[in-house]
């Protein structure tokens, strides 16, 4: 049990050198030149499962970008729907189409189908497909920066993803800080390094002949955006990465409605590497194996922290079964959660220091929420085990927070990013 003990630090030490690494990239601050000038067409595509509450307000944000409006078609798929989400939509000036499967769940087949029905209007002719949830806005200069990234012959473009609802919270502000670091200490040093970012589930950007290659969207596991992301590695693609484009997006208040969703997204990564591990695995071995090494590395962390846990929870049992003291058992327990808290600490205060002028949430939420993000991610090891014992299906999420793209614009700090964005700082 020692030996296995040493072989998993050694392991995890080797993953949170590796995330140190990206984090100094991020903190030098240093961006990819940037040279796209020509304005693309493009097709926003967006799937709304009951979202009659939120969708007015994403619409209205991509009708205000700082972008010719000629250049922008908008297209919904109101998927199996039972509230007014389609009437809202076509009042808001989108195209509009409806759709009735209550076999083919979920929103990859959703997509799946609106591109086909985009395909077959022989008239439109688009650059790219920008994808969005319909709880999200865009702040008005997000199509214009995606643009210039993609234009300079990028494939498929990720922008900078947050939360809409930080500061509700401790739950939708853990949500703001794995997003923000997933987009600037992941995904901006993998851009930096001419890695690939890996897609987000929503704000990506694809080109036609991308998705044409592969026959249209083919995506429909439970995180499409992970099976894409595998996918594409494996044949070769990059992801770009825009840090300039922001995206705001609601999460979840409750820890119930938290645990639903990550169990989603924990069940579908491993269903995708079930279905593509063999083939990564071969693929990290070639000559082009580092994207593939990357994308493992990326959940190494908390993979090792599982199973080192499990080995902690043998010990622990071995310890009773011994008749050592309870305060010996407590004592071992402390110390290993204290390490592990005081990582995850130094993950969320870090990411909030070094883009706190983003973040829209007053400065004592900001410090208290450092606190209560590593128990947000100690919550990951209960939905491992939950996997074990529950199934698991694509589930709508309710989406409320009605906040404009002018609601958040006029908070103090987004009025300093733009004075300074103005000013060429």
């Amino acid at each position: 049990m020692g030996f296995l003990k040493t072989i998993m630090l050694v392991l995890f030490l080797l993953t949170c050198v590796y995330r140190l690494f990206y984090m100094v990239l991020r903190l030098l601050r240093k961006k990819r030149p940037v040279n796209g000038e020509t304005l693309g067409r493009y097709a926003v595509m967006i799937s709304a499962r009951n979202e009659e509450k939120v969708i007015g307000l994403l619409l209205d944000s991509i009708r205000k970008q700082n972008y010719p409006a000629e250049l922008i078609d908008i297209y919904v798929v109101a998927d199996n729907c039972t509230d007014a989400t389609a009437q809202i939509a076509r009042e808001h000036g989108a195209f509009v189409t409806e759709r009735f499967d209550t076999v083919h769940i979920g929103k990859g087949y959703a997509l799946t189908m609106l591109y086909d029905l985009i395909q077959q209007q022989p008239a439109k002719s688009y650059d790219g497909y920008f994808i969005f949830d319909a709880d999200n806005v865009l702040d008005t200069d997000y199509i214009r920066h995606m643009n210039s990234v993609f234009m300079t012959g990028q494939e498929v473009v990720v922008g900078y993803r947050t939360a809409k609802n930080f500061d509700d919270n401790w739950i939708t502000a853990a949500y703001g800080v794995y997003f923000i670091y997933e987009s600037e200490f992941a995904n901006r040093a993998r851009d930096l390094i001419g890695a690939s970012a890996f897609l987000s589930g929503t704000g990506c950007l694809f080109s036609q002949g991308f998705l044409d290659g592969y026959g249209g969207w083919k995506w429909h596991g439970l995180t499409e955006d992970l099976e894409c992301t595998s996918e594409l590695l494996l044949d070769g693609h990059r992801v770009a990465y825009c840090t300039d484009a922001v995206l705001y997006d609601e999460q979840p208040r409750t820890f119930r409605a938290s645990l639903t969703q990550r169990v989603r997204w924990v069940k579908g990564y491993l269903l995708a590497l079930r279905e593509n591990g063999g083939k990564l695995v071969k693929k990290l071995f070639s000559r082009h194996g580092f994207p593939v090494y990357d994308f493992l590395m990326n959940i190494g962390p908390l993979t090792i922290f599982i199973l080192a846990m499990v080995i902690d929870i043998a010990d622990l049992a071995a310890a009773a079964v011994r008749g050592e003291g309870a305060a010996a058992i407590v004592g071992m327990i402390g110390e290993k959660l204290g390490s592990v808290y005081g990582g995850l600490y130094l993950m969320g205060a870090v990411t909030l220091l070094a883009e706190w002028k983003r973040i829209l949430a007053p400065a004592w939420k900001k410090l208290l929420y450092t606190l209560t993000f590593p128990v947000f991610m100690f919550s990951f090891i209960l939905i491992y085990f939950m996997i074990l014992t529950c199934s698991c299906e694509w589930k709508p999420m309710e989406h409320t927070a009605q906040v404009s793209i002018e609601d958040l614009s006029h908070c103090k700090c987004a009025k300093k990013r733009k004075e300074k964005a103005l000013l060429g700082k």
